[in-house]
């Protein structure tokens, strides 16, 4: 499992692998809108500037009507344009129903750590939206320092493929019944970076992108590095994971 990111000093300019999981592996996510919800926070929490999410996406009167969403979408625009400078750079994310993936690149002292604690914030919408209480992420982040190309190859297939085992089950276990069909789904499996990575039109572009681009070669690369992934487990083939968790 990644090591707790109290253990260890997270050093600026270093790529770290890091994982947020639901309490007692709860989903935390159940719906479209919250999954919506988050890909916002990832946007505009990623900023040196403090913005209220809650006030900025909420509409008025009970129900939501054309003029108020309006006047939300005239919000964000405003928020994305005033925004301030990042305090981590985001190369890829996945967002499953019970946990999330990310992979941050520390660009400024303390700015991974401050990003996932506003990220924490999702809680307090999440528990009042779905009459709940208490505490919905399992303790503080995991993270583990990325610290070779070999590993930075396989986080990114790694974090991209995640959703993988919604439609396969025996995912871990090295067993893909359909990998042509994995593929398919996994190109229309919206709360992830892969489309941004693919070309395909998909989350608003907080994305640093550049790196994995010229790492792999360009976005054919990109596709051919996450689909060869799958066709390898598809075969029954074995890999170390402790480079991954």
């Amino acid at each position: 499992m990644p090591r707790n990111a109290r253990k260890f000093k997270i050093e600026v300019g270093a790529f770290y692998h890091v994982v947020k999981r639901g309490v007692n592996r709860e989903n935390i996510f159940r719906s479209k809108q919250d999954y919506s919800r988050f890909i916002f926070g990832l946007e505009l929490f990623n900023s040196v500037q403090p913005i209220n999410l809650w006030a900025l996406l909420s509409r008025s009167g009970d129900s939501p009507s054309t003029e108020s969403a309006i006047g939300v979408g005239k919000r964000v625009r405003r928020a994305r344009e005033n925004k301030g400078k990042p305090i981590a750079e985001i190369h890829a994310f996945c967002l499953m129903p019970n946990h999330i993936h990310l992979i941050l690149r520390e660009i400024r002292e303390g700015g991974t750590s401050d990003f996932m604690r506003k990220l924490g914030g999702f809680s307090s919408y999440f528990n009042k939206r779905h009459n709940r209480t208490g505490p919905l992420f399992e303790g503080r982040f995991k993270a583990v320092p990325i610290q070779s190309d070999e590993q930075l190859a396989n986080i990114f297939r790694y974090v991209h493929t995640n959703p993988v085992e919604l439609w396969e089950p025996k995912w871990k276990e090295f067993q893909v019944e359909n990998p042509r069909e994995a593929i398919k789904k996994l190109e229309s499996y919206r709360p992830s970076s892969y489309l941004d990575y693919i070309g395909k039109e998909n989350s608003p572009p907080f994305i640093t992108k550049d790196f994995f681009l010229e790492f792999f070669g360009g976005e054919k690369n990109c596709k051919l590095a996450v689909e060869d992934w799958i066709k390898f487990k598809a075969h029954g083939s074995a890999m170390e994971t402790n480079m991954l968790e």
